[in-house]
């Protein structure tokens, strides 16, 4: 089964008085907001019930192994009784202390955000990321940008929810970079709006793209996690920005952010021991000449920019130099209604 799901949100932007207002008739999308100066807003509205990706009728969680193709990646979800869902958990305590780095801005507060240089390249939906920023809901959000909307939407989320640090003082979220690998825990964290139990699970980000999430303490499932203050999500989410001049308004141009897919892991799989392994799939991106990219058979339609000396669906991060240097142009059905 596959989710890609893509949505248009436009605002704009006076580029002289740095104003932002809301161009579009449409719902705000529930997902997170991040202020530049480390919070991200309350804002949100409640998620919208999405298909059951992961269903199979008449399986149990547990002795499970689930193997599901999202076009950019290959996922596969462990139970407690899978072999994978132990080796895959990181122990804190079988490493020296000095190797762990507690982010002690996160380890005591609520809605907050803490970028992290990797020593690696870390490659998420084909595209080289060199940093993230680790927020304290359970996710790390990928883009270089702290917009609202791109902060909303370009994410690495093993458990999306209301967590609050500042609620224990044994919750703390921590990370370990061995060079290929960057290892973030949320450690016996607390959802702030109910008692529910101590939460404590990981994501490991590989230099081959792989991406896992581990669980080790999920008190509840995970369905019954109110989202109407904040959104509860697992899986991944990518998107690119597009500018557009606005003809009727001197100096002001249109930002149209454009999820173009999504990767979401039925949340009822996720419980204490679980594991979910995510694969990348090759991508137009890793051509470097024409010929393998126009001739590739990877499951998009690759195209070759002179001008860019770049491989491209016409789908992914740099969409706006695709079309500002004349690339070769891909239907894009979905801006037609713009």
């Amino acid at each position: 089964m596959v989710q890609n799901e893509g949505r248009l949100h436009a605002v704009t932007e006076d580029l002289q008085n740095r104003h932002q207002t809301w161009a579009s008739n449409r719902p705000r999308d529930p997902m997170l907001a991040l202020y530049k100066h480390g919070h991200y807003r309350e804002q949100h509205k409640p998620e919208e019930s999405q298909p059951k990706l992961l269903e199979e009728e008449g399986q149990q969680k547990a002795n499970r192994i689930v193997d599901i193709d999202h076009v950019y990646y290959t996922s596969k979800v462990y139970g407690p009784g899978d072999a994978p869902s132990k080796y895959l958990w990181v122990n804190i305590s079988e490493m020296k202390r000095e190797e762990w780095k507690v982010l002690r801005l996160l380890s005591s507060t609520h809605r907050q955000i803490e970028r992290v240089n990797l020593s690696f390249s870390f490659p998420f939906y084909g595209h080289l990321l060199k940093e993230i920023t680790i927020a304290t809901g359970g996710f790390i959000y990928t883009g270089d940008v702290l917009h609202q909307m791109l902060a909303a939407t370009q994410y690495i989320a093993p458990l999306m929810a209301n967590f609050d640090t500042s609620l224990s003082k044994n919750s703390t979220v921590l990370y370990y970079d061995n060079g290929t690998a960057l290892v973030v825990q949320w450690n016996q964290v607390h959802l702030q709006d109910i008692n529910l139990g101590t939460f404590t699970f990981q994501v490991t980000l590989h230099s081959d793209g792989r991406i896992i999430f581990a669980y080790k303490e999920i008190p509840v499932d995970i369905n019954d996690i109110n989202s109407k203050s904040h959104p509860v999500k697992v899986g991944l989410s990518d998107a690119f920005m597009v500018l557009h001049n606005i003809e009727q308004i001197h100096n002001v141009r249109r930002r149209t952010i454009y999820e173009y897919h999504r990767v979401n892991i039925l949340k009822s799989k996720i419980s204490n021991s679980t594991a979910v392994e995510m694969l990348p799939l090759p991508t137009c991106l890793q051509f470097s000449s024409c010929g393998p990219c126009v001739t590739s058979q990877i499951g998009f339609n690759c195209s070759w920019c002179s001008r860019l000396q770049r491989c491209s669906s016409g789908f992914d991060r740099n969409r706006q130099e695709w079309v500002d240097f004349g690339c070769p142009e891909v239907v894009l059905h979905i801006f037609a209604f713009l």
